[in-house]
Order: C-alpha cells, then structure tokens, then sequence
C-alpha cells in the first residue's frame, strides 16, 4: 500500500504535467515552468516515500 509521500507526489507529478500541458496550449511560460517543477517536486516526494517505504519492509 503507497505511503502518504508516494500518493502525494505522484499526484503533485500528474498535476505539473496537466499545468505544464497547459502552458504550453496557451504559451504561458510562467504556467510551463511551473508544470516543470511541479513534477520535479513530485518525483523527489515519490523517491522520500518509496525509500520509507522500502525501510519499513
């Protein structure tokens, strides 16, 4: 079962890829950078969370 850390990163991943997606339909920059660093954010989240839960087996 995914840990708090897994299920919110990979949600905040998904959501920088929607915002990503969205700058870049509407060429906001700004939004896309975001989208960007979002996923980045999600995937470290994703990383703290697979390595707890790979502690506690």
């Amino acid at each position: 079962m995914a840990n708090d850390d897994q299920t919110e990163g990979k949600a905040k991943d998904i959501g920088g890829k929607i915002k990503e997606e969205a700058g870049d339909l509407t060429n906001n920059e700004d939004m896309k950078r975001e989208g960007q660093a979002d996923q980045a954010e999600g995937k470290v989240q994703k990383g703290v969370g697979d390595a707890k839960d790979k502690l506690t087996d």
